[in-house]
């Protein structure tokens, strides 16, 4: 109900806006001046009079896509006044209401002769075939299904870095834009500054002040467990809007009311091993020791993805394999070379983190041997979820996942577990004060918790940033289920985990097919892939060919 007031409120303010300063076009054009005030009516009078289809009307006010269309129709209303060319049309664009105002209330605004008309009919449609596709491909993709690029290992082998995926944003429930206004087809930020700069000066891609609530349309599907899902990361402190928070694709290996836990870095739900799909896999990180150099290329051609830091030391040489599977690792172990293979999982109860080998401003420091110096141990403690557990990725639970109706004890125990979905997700003022927990300043010892929660978990399982150290996520973040990879490029990221540089290379075997069957033999969708093709480039023709027919 929220999100249709404001949205009403919304639509109201322009269509205000668009009778102000278009009054006395519409009554030059010989219709009721009051008619430019009335929504979507407004627009259908500008289309019937500039001869586009009328049809155009209902996009008027659609979140994303309503504010190109309203610069269209702006656009083609100026053009029957004369305002034409690229000066006229920035104007028109960036300052809508001022620039149609100053039309509207000059002495004698003068519709366009027919012959003026058809010259510049000539010189714009270019423009209007560029404006056209660029509409169809925003609706696609803010109401349908959104690409989305793989650009990190976290999810190796299963989806490999340089897949691109289509996302059914419909499975799960459709969630409403809640920034209307916004340029089409970036997330959230229009380009990076760099390193140096702090993310949060990032020119935005979305109009912030203009918001709509939380709202999701029923879906056909439920998230199950193990489901693939595209969601926004909950804890991106550069995006306030929830869906213009980055997105992250994980396997959802807890749903609201499971018990999940680590034991050993092995996955156990509801005190039972996890399933292994056939599509999923799963990966760790080993250690290998060898006595001379390995052929990483030629590795990297037959296996694939493999993130692989190589250190000398005086002996041989050392390699950290982030993520192996363990049909891999048993054929590494089996290389001439290699004298020793083991996975690296952290001991229990510690908080830290080993990288190796220990860098002083990208040199690798060595003991008085030469040897490499391997261990350099970082505190996690402050983030894994919650802080105030003893807990590791290899060692983490047991955990309860927060679900709907659930009422949770508070107190400073449990509190460091559900203070962000309090205070963060499901928006109320919490305060810790002098022992006692306020929640919008009432003393309280529990808590109902308010929407559902998932554990969203990487396969490549010891090189993945995921729920052990972000937290569950909400429902309001979840974007969608991944339908199936339409391109997958080898070499298309570079990876940081690697000193070895894959190739480029188109992987054709991987393009269109489906991702989240939980089969090994996944379907082709080749035949989705020509439709898409012909009704893009066949929906102008055949638009044309229907106004043409009108004309006549």
């Amino acid at each position: 109900m929220d999100y249709i007031i404001t949205y009403t409120i919304y639509v109201l303010i322009i269509s205000v806006l668009m009778g102000l300063t278009t009054w006395k076009l519409f009554k030059k054009m010989g219709y009721n001046p009051l008619f430019s005030f009335i929504p979507f009516y407004n627009y259908f009078i500008i289309l019937k009079e500039t001869n586009h289809p009328k049809w155009w009307a209902v996009l008027s006010y659609l979140p994303i896509v309503g504010p190109i269309m309203m610069s269209a129709f702006h656009i083609f209303l100026m053009r029957k006044f004369g305002k034409r060319g690229f000066v006229n049309g920035l104007l028109t664009v960036l300052l809508p209401f001022i620039f149609m105002a100053t039309v509207n209330y000059s002495k004698d605004p003068e519709i366009e002769t027919e012959e003026e008309e058809e010259e510049g009919k000539k010189k714009e449609t270019f423009l209007g075939s560029v404006t056209f596709a660029v509409v169809f491909a925003t609706i696609i993709h803010a109401f349908i299904t959104q690409p989305f690029g793989i650009p990190t290992g976290s999810m190796e082998r299963t989806l490999l870095v340089g897949d691109f995926l289509f996302v059914n944003k419909w499975a799960y429930g459709y969630r409403m834009p809640m920034r209307p206004v916004a340029l089409p087809f970036l997330q959230g930020t229009i380009f990076d500054t760099g390193q140096k700069g702090n993310p949060k000066d990032d020119p935005k891609s979305y109009v912030d002040a203009v918001k709509l609530p939380y709202l999701r349309l029923p879906g056909y599907d439920e998230i199950k467990r193990y489901d693939i899902v595209v969601f926004n990361y909950p804890q991106d402190s550069v995006h306030t809007a929830i869906d213009r928070k980055d997105p992250y694709v994980k396997r959802c290996v807890g749903i609201p009311g499971d018990v999940i836990e680590f034991r050993a870095g092995r996955l156990f739900v509801n005190n039972q091993p996890e399933k292994i799909l056939g599509d999923e896999e799963q990966q760790h990180k080993f250690i290998v020791k060898t006595s001379s150099q390995l052929n990483i290329p030629q590795l990297y051609k037959a296996y694939g993805f493999l993130p692989v830091q190589e250190y000398q030391t005086n002996t041989g040489f050392l390699y950290a394999f982030q993520g192996l599977t363990n049909d891999v690792a048993a054929d590494i172990k089996k290389l001439p070379e290699v004298e020793e293979i083991k996975e690296d999982i952290l001991e229990k109860g510690s908080n830290d983190i080993a990288y190796f080998p220990i860098k002083d401003r990208g040199e690798i420091v060595r003991d008085e041997s030469g040897n490499a110096m391997l261990t350099k141990k970082i505190d996690t403690s402050n983030c894994i979820y919650p802080i105030n557990k003893p807990w590791n990725q290899d060692w983490y639970g047991p955990l309860r996942i927060p679900k709907k109706g659930d009422v949770v004890k508070l107190d400073q125990e449990t509190l460091p577990t559900y203070k962000w979905i309090i205070s963060e997700y499901e928006h109320n003022k919490l305060e810790n004060k002098n022992g006692k927990i306020y929640i919008n300043g009432q003393e309280t010892s529990q808590y109902t918790i308010k929407q559902n929660y998932y554990m969203m978990i990487g396969d490549n399982r010891d090189a993945s940033l995921d729920a052990r150290f972000f937290g569950v996520v909400p429902e309001e973040n979840i974007v969608g289920r991944p339908m199936f990879t339409w391109m997958s490029l080898q070499g298309a990221f570079k990876d940081a985990n690697s000193s070895y540089q894959a190739p480029f290379k188109v992987r054709w075997d991987r393009m269109f097919k489906a991702t989240n069957t939980g089969e090994k033999n996944k379907t082709s969708y080749w035949w989705i892939a020509a439709g898409i093709l012909i009704l893009f480039f066949g929906w102008d023709y055949f638009a044309k060919l229907f106004r043409k027919k009108e004309e006549e």
